[in-house]
């Protein structure tokens, strides 16, 4: 039976031939794809993230789809439409290319909140509907949506319903100088590229997935999530100053993301049970997108990430043991 270290490292092996560094943002989108998830990345252009999804594409052996958003693109350009058959004369569903294992939505808010929202049935119900018929997507099924920050012009933020179902959000940093000076050796030619193969597959992921709903979480450590993301909701009332720091706080999916990615982070970690350290280190990644800071908030110098810190810190730490016998 193998094991989560030994599966980590054989993905992050083969995607390292394509892409330097962002460990921490390798190992979240593996847990990601245990914990059965969608991501969104963020970070400035020119940062491999586009290269990092189709490379894990890659390594993992899935059919992999990309769809470049942009503000002309159609609802039926993502999931597809009806098409006219003149020989039968009957109508037949042509499938969009979101009929995937895993979907690349590439700068995905450059994209109107009609096309945004084509994905709203299909990252939730893993379907969707052409035609008034529902057609099931490919097992596993995954969106991973890229974006930067800087480039506000001919954009369309995500809506919060939208955001709300990505299990992470995470933020992909510039590379060392060590990296980058690796990276001219290994991208600096024009004539040979890195290839990658498959290590992995569709198939053996999904046996994968069963081994991480056998991870312990003790009575303990599930009061522990439940009380960091109600704290969270506890900042939209006034203070004694009368300032507020968020408009809305996490949703009850926030309390699931943070259950199944800690699952996953212990399993590829070889452990056997979950730990206030597992959920520790996710919480950011699967908070971040999930609150609102109010204008206060951010007049006072407060963003998400010193905002979830501050929470953490407060948060009684529970005193869990070994796995219960």
């Amino acid at each position: 039976m193998i094991t989560g270290p030994v599966w980590s490292q054989k993905l992050r092996t083969e995607i390292a031939k394509a892409v330097l560094g962002n460990d921490v943002v390798i190992e979240r989108l593996l847990v990601a794809l245990l914990a059965n998830g969608h991501v969104l990345l963020e970070g400035m252009p020119g940062l491999a993230k586009t290269l990092l999804i189709k490379s894990l594409g890659s390594a993992l052996g899935v059919h992999c789809d990309r769809i470049q958003f942009t503000p002309d693109l159609l609802p039926s350009d993502v999931v597809g439409t009806m098409i006219f058959q003149p020989n039968t004369g009957q109508f037949t569903a042509h499938r969009g290319p979101i009929f995937a294992n895993l979907v690349l939505a590439d700068e995905i808010n450059r994209a109107p909140a009609k096309v945004q929202s084509a994905l709203l049935e299909a990252m939730q119900e893993k379907q969707v509907t052409i035609g008034g018929k529902t057609h099931a997507l490919p097992k596993p099924f995954f969106v991973m949506a890229t974006q930067n920050p800087v480039e506000q012009d001919g954009t369309y933020a995500l809506p919060e319903a939208q955001m709300d179902r990505f299990i992470f959000k995470l933020l992909v940093d510039y590379p060392s100088a060590e990296e980058e000076t690796l990276l001219m050796d290994r991208w600096g030619q024009v004539t040979t590229q890195p290839e990658l193969v498959a290590v992995s597959s569709g198939e053996e992921l999904l046996e994968l997935r069963k081994q991480v709903d056998l991870i312990y979480v003790s009575p303990e450590i599930k009061a522990y999530i439940l009380n960091l993301v109600r704290a969270t909701r506890a900042l939209v009332q006034p203070m004694a100053d009368g300032t507020r720091y968020l408009n809305f706080g996490a949703s009850p999916r926030a309390c699931l993301a943070l259950y199944q990615a800690s699952r996953a982070l212990a399993w590829l970690r070889g452990m056997d049970h979950v730990s206030p350290e597992h959920v520790q280190e996710v919480f950011p990644d699967a908070l971040r997108h999930r609150i609102s800071l109010t204008y206060e908030a951010e007049a006072a110098e407060m963003n998400a990430e010193k905002l979830l810190k501050q929470i953490v810190n407060k948060e009684a730490v529970p005193t869990v043991g070994v796995k219960a016998a």
